[in-house]
């Protein structure tokens, strides 16, 4: 079993220890916006759970991907819990890309390898879109 240790530092102030030993500032207080909240660190992870899936996905078809932006965008239900509700998730390629493999590993992390788009499908609708960025010039 992995263990997170949250730790209040004072008002609607805390320091989150991940199971590997890593701390994030949270707060809770929207108003004083010291630290991300909650819910937003699930936003963001959602973010870079399905990054990492398409980074190594087109890394092992072969592709030249030069960046890689995820925007994740969403709305919560207006009563509480105030759960996320609806999602959509761009990701903003950069490089020589196949659109075939763009697609194919959007559909990969969607459907399959990404946990935390799992976990929240279960109360959000999630749409996915993807744009390529012709590659940089050569300086």
């Amino acid at each position: 079993m992995q263990t997170a240790s949250i730790q209040w530092t004072g008002e609607q102030k805390f320091l989150a220890t991940s199971p590997s030993g890593h701390s994030v500032p949270f707060d809770s207080d929207r108003d004083s916006n010291k630290a991300p909240g909650a819910m937003e660190m699930v936003l963001m992870s959602l973010g870079a759970c399905t990054a990492t899936d398409m980074v190594l996905i087109l890394e092992k078809k072969r592709q030249k991907l030069e960046s890689l932006e995820v925007l994740c965008s969403g709305e919560r239900a207006a009563e509480p819990p105030t759960v996320w509700t609806k999602l959509e998730v761009l990701f903003r390629l950069r490089g020589t890309l196949d659109e075939a493999a763009v697609k194919h590993a959007m559909s990969l992390t969607e459907e399959k390898y990404c946990s935390v788009a799992a976990m929240l499908k279960k109360t959000a609708a999630i749409t996915w879109r993807y744009e390529i960025l012709p590659p940089s010039a050569a300086k």
